[in-house]
């Protein structure tokens, strides 16, 4: 069953991307062959048939939802057939306090609906053609950099870049229709949307001050939409996701689930995850050359109340099924075995990865997380999604979990530094066990590194629960940083990047 439901789904998105690109090479090649007749018919036999083989893989896949899997698991369901949701329902998806901002991209604009539960309908905002060709022209040029082998230029350009979207997106204005009593948000972005830090988008001192009016002084200096909203921003992939993530209920939180530094090459992953499980009883961590993808099953994901990746990551934009995380035992060195895409995937490094000893999004959807609360991707590029496909399908390694039962996934936009990374994750999970919520421990956390000093971060080191060594090399890791850089991470490369998406 499992294998059948993973066959349609690569089938129907082969289907629906070959079809993408025949779409545009006839729309290139119209001028030339607008006045023959006979061709045009054959164009229009073509498309008809292209369109009933389509049609006739969802239907397969609506028959096996329902006679397969719905008398299993009918929550599945819904995480798999996009249905419409009342606006009364969306509105009772936010509590008295909260308010959801959802985007959506046309052709030539981009809307964007604000919601909250005084509104009895959405308001409703829309941007000019020129705002729509500068947020295209934007996405071209952060992407161009982004793929580049060195990303210095798009580190570098990333807090400046994020105050054009800003002015692009129109977010001061957008937040002015926010109840400024409201002290929560829910970001729902359209197709391209989600592969960028909204919540790190900066804000007018003025739009500051209008949530934060019982403080006078101007800091922050550089505040952004995090710095409004006291409760915390979280993600949702849509509505009807968003309402399936809210009504499961999980009451336990002490199981831990974690991979630690399966590829052996993250220093600081192995200082990470001692330091977080600190916080769990019981606690199945599999280190190193034990991270094996034979050894992670369901009878060890299925009781976790927490699961917490912290390895590498790769989002395929290709074949988005084929991201995946990293495990032990999944590169090979050069020469590449003989090229089969469904399995062996050359990297930049001249190595090759083995698809079948990684875990793929396609493995995550299969798998059952019934008890778990949250699962932490500490690894690069776990939050991207597939932003090319012209449907409004969310296929990202958050969503797979999502859909395998989770209630709330924290994953990555970006490659991320392996050291700020480390005290991002462990004041994270300080704060969650404190009793705050996941977006909200996210939320302070990353503010928290934004603007904390050197001195700042050398008297907390000191007082983690880590072995005498460990903390050492941590203090020692934080002298090296040079004194002029009164607050090291504050350039949103490094605490932007994650994001909270579900309940």
């Amino acid at each position: 069953m499992i294998d059948e439901l993973s066959r349609l789904r690569r089938e129907i998105d082969a289907e629906q991307r070959r079809l993408e690109n025949e779409q545009t090479n006839r729309n290139s090649n119209s001028g030339t062959i607008s006045g023959e007749r006979s061709l045009e018919i054959d164009r229009l036999q073509t498309t008809s048939r292209d369109s009933t083989n389509l049609t006739q893989l969802r239907q397969q896949l609506d028959e096996l939802l329902v006679r397969d899997i719905q008398p299993i698991d009918p929550d599945f369901l819904l995480t798999q057939k996009v249905k419409g949701i009342l606006y009364s329902d969306i509105q009772a998806l936010t509590a008295e306090n909260t308010a959801i901002v959802e985007w959506y991209i046309l052709g030539d604009k981009f809307l964007t609906f604000i919601i909250t539960p005084q509104s009895p309908t959405p308001i409703v905002w829309q941007s000019s053609k020129a705002d729509f060709q500068a947020l295209v022209n934007w996405r071209e040029e952060y992407l161009r950099d982004y793929q580049k082998e060195d990303k210095t230029q798009w580190r570098e350009n990333l807090a400046p870049r994020l105050q054009i979207l800003s002015e692009i997106l129109h977010i001061n204005e957008i937040l002015g229709r926010v109840p400024k009593h409201c002290d929560q948000l829910i970001l729902i972005p359209h197709r391209f949307l989600h592969l960028f830090p909204l919540h790190a988008l900066p804000i007018s001192h003025e739009t500051w001050q209008r949530f934060n009016p019982e403080i006078q002084s101007l800091e922050p200096h550089n505040p952004c939409l995090l710095d409004c909203f006291k409760q915390g921003v979280r993600y949702a992939p849509s509505c009807q996701l968003l309402q399936q993530a809210q009504r499961r209920k999980r009451p336990h939180f002490t199981h831990l689930f974690a991979v630690q530094n399966p590829t052996n090459d993250l220093q600081f992953t192995d200082l990470e995850v001692p330091a977080i499980s600190q916080h769990f009883q019981p606690k199945d961590i599999l280190v190193k050359n034990d991270a094996k993808k034979s050894v992670i099953d369901d009878s060890r994901l299925r009781i976790a109340h927490c699961a917490h990746f912290s390895c590498h990551g790769y989002f395929n934009f290709n074949q988005p099924l084929l991201s995946a995380l990293l495990l032990a035992d999944c590169e090979l060195p050069p020469p590449p075995p003989e090229e089969n895409p469904t399995r062996y995937l050359p990297l930049r490094n001249g190595k090759t990865l083995d698809l079948t000893k990684c875990l793929t999004l396609a493995d995550i959807f299969a798998l059952d997380f019934r008890e778990c609360r949250l699962v932490v991707l500490s690894a690069c590029e776990t939050g991207i999604s597939d932003f090319s496909s012209i449907s409004d399908e969310y296929i990202s390694l958050p969503s797979g979990f999502l859909v395998a039962g989770s209630s709330s996934v924290v994953s990555t936009l970006w490659a991320v530094s392996d050291l700020s990374t480390s005290f991002l994750m462990i004041k994270f999970y300080q704060l969650l066990k404190a009793g705050l919520s996941v977006s909200l421990a996210l939320n302070t956390a990353q503010l928290w590194l934004r603007d904390a000093t050197k001195e700042d971060l050398q008297v907390w080191t000191k007082q983690l629960p880590l072995h005498r060594v460990e903390k050492a090399s941590l203090y020692d890791m934080l002298k090296k940083i040079s004194s002029k850089e009164i607050r090291p991470f504050q350039s949103p490369y490094h605490w932007a990047a994650f994001c909270s998406v579900g309940q």
